[in-house]
């Protein structure tokens, strides 16, 4: 789900509810208004098949078309906007922790997929059983197993149309290894070294394999990931500019700002003032997250500051 602000006070005596581990819900659900005037941070995987109508979903600052039959892949901790939406869409939610001990990679399924024949009657099958068993099965130790296993099927089934051609290379494998360390790192230290260091690889081994699957240098790509995380927080949350500096590592605010504008083409303050207004209407987005330019099919490849890939669509899968 999403961060909805301050929790209301829980009534003296009551417990907070639990989230299920695997739910099933409307895409309205996600939203903390009808107009969607934020983006919202997402706080669980989820995969969200429209099933009527169409529209734009913008996800972390770039659109992707959506239509019946459209499936996307969101993360934990991206950020999502459908303002004003045109589409109907059902949600499947849950928590990393309900796939442990399955052998299936939910980063294997893309970003954005239109299903077509066998593969959309296959998916909106399992995905309509899915929901119909959240709300007759989660109560029960069975039920619960159960649900695990449809989820693993269905992002099993996803994984497999258009496989990474590319997976076998090395710098394949260099690449999502350092994708991987920068996520864990990148609010602590900028320097390729460190990185380098970590992996147990030299600077030059990075560069060159973050040149051959994104075209970007090791630097470009750390650079890219604090700035995709500055506009998300920009974007979705009120907290000070100062603070969001600081959180990613900014001594400064004034060091901050100029690195937010260099990557961005905005500064923090305007990038804010911006986000109320509908995503075409933007000038500027951040460039896409490093991980998005890795060589799993499907998912977007990056464009330059300001201009959505393809002319606003995601990539498609192939």
């Amino acid at each position: 789900m999403v961060s909805t602000g301050p929790l209301p006070a829980a009534t003296i005596g009551t417990a907070p509810p639990v989230p299920d581990e695997i739910a099933t819900f409307a895409l309205a659900d996600l939203a903390r208004d009808r107009g969607w005037r934020r983006p919202v941070f997402v706080e669980r995987e989820l995969l969200i098949l429209t099933s009527r109508g169409h529209g734009d979903a913008e996800l972390d600052f770039h659109l992707l078309p959506c239509r019946p039959g459209t499936l996307l892949r969101v993360r934990a901790g991206q950020v999502l906007r459908c303002a004003g939406p045109q589409f109907d869409a059902t949600v499947v939610g849950w928590d990393s922790e309900a796939l442990r001990g399955l052998d299936v990679d939910p980063d294997a399924s893309p970003t954005w997929r239109q299903l077509a024949g066998e593969d959309e009657d296959a998916v909106i099958s399992e995905v309509s059983q899915l929901a119909v068993d959240c709300q007759r099965h989660r109560d029960t130790p069975a039920g619960r197993a159960l649900l695990r296993h449809q989820l693993a099927v269905l992002l099993l089934r996803l994984a497999l149309p258009g496989g990474d051609r590319s997976a076998g290379r090395p710098e394949v494998e260099t690449f999502h290894r350092f994708c991987r360390e920068v996520e864990h790192a990148y609010q602590h230290t900028r320097r390729v070294e460190d990185y380098a260091a970590a992996l147990g690889c030299s600077v030059r081994t990075l560069t060159r394999a973050c040149l051959a699957v994104t075209g970007r240098s090791a630097k470009q790509v750390i650079d890219e990931r604090v700035a995709l995380q500055a506009g998300r927080l920009l974007a979705a949350t009120d907290e000070p500019i100062a603070r969001i500096g600081r959180e990613l590592g900014f001594s400064e605010p004034t060091n901050f700002g100029r690195f937010f504008t260099r990557e961005v083409g905005l500064s923090p303050g305007a990038f804010r003032a911006a986000r109320d207004q509908p995503a075409a209407a933007r000038v500027v987005r951040p460039r896409p997250p490093a991980e998005a330019a890795n060589a799993n099919a499907g998912r977007f490849r990056p464009g330059t500051p300001g201009e959505p890939t393809n002319g606003g669509h995601a990539t498609r899968p192939g």
